[in-house]
């Protein structure tokens, strides 16, 4: 599904220069839930920004099913984005100012869908994350857990094949985090949604099958979460 070929990324020249990135390569096949963990610098992020096309490369190439990034123009770029990925960020970023189901047509809305398309599919990802009943308050009147819910339903509304997690759990309290983790892998599960997740905690990664660890910059474990006790849940 996703493939990172000797992927490299620096920033900055001279003394200043970072190198981020070292040299990763590694496979998510279609389907399977993958967790990237590391400490804070360690490159999990920018392992995101640059699957998505955001960040460009320093060195290497990163395939997405059949299609190699760097050989997408901008407007190709944006519209492969827009429709084979969903995106789900630590602090949500949902428009204030639209409903939860207006938040999450917005992708649709924006690819020119029709209207019975948009609410369609809209319902069906609401009424996913159980949030129908939800789906005209502004998010000023939701939880944390529900705003990130409709986050969740935004990212899976164009049926992508491919969701990018940054920290989905990282600013909701740990019963809200339960759940938010139920549904990435329900959603993983039932819909066959590829699934790479960027999170600090090892409760949150044992949701997935697999777990990559970075240490400035470089894989130092690639584990399967079912032979790998330390990350069981309970």
């Amino acid at each position: 599904m996703i493939h990172f070929e000797n992927v490299s990324k620096t920033f900055g020249h001279g003394p200043t220069q970072v190198n981020v990135l070292r040299n990763l390569t590694f496979t998510v096949p279609e389907g399977q839930f993958c967790a990237i963990m590391g400490p804070s610098g360690s490159g999990k992020s920018t392992v995101l920004h640059v699957a998505a096309g955001l960040t460009p490369l320093t060195t290497g190439e990163i395939e997405i099913g059949s299609r190699r990034l760097s050989e997408l123009g901008d407007r190709e770029a944006a519209l492969f984005r827009r429709r084979e990925i969903g995106f789900i960020f630590q602090f949500f970023h949902l428009l204030p100012y639209l409903t939860a189901e207006e938040n999450v047509a917005l992708p649709l809305l924006l690819d020119g869908q029709p209207a019975r398309t948009v609410e369609k599919c809209t319902e069906r990802v609401l009424r996913l994350v159980e949030l129908l009943d939800r789906r005209r308050h502004k998010p000023s009147e939701l939880s944390g857990g529900q705003m990130q819910r409709v986050a969740i339903a935004r990212a899976l509304v164009t049926s992508p094949r491919l969701i990018l997690a940054d920290e989905p759990t990282g600013n909701l309290d740990s019963a809200a985090s339960t759940g938010i983790m139920e549904l990435l892998r329900r959603s993983n599960e039932k819909l066959g949604v590829t699934v790479m997740m960027v999170t600090h905690d090892p409760v949150c990664a044992s949701y997935g099958q697999r777990v990559i660890r970075l240490v400035d910059g470089r894989i130092v474990e690639d584990i399967d979460v079912a032979e790998y006790p330390r990350l069981a849940r309970g």
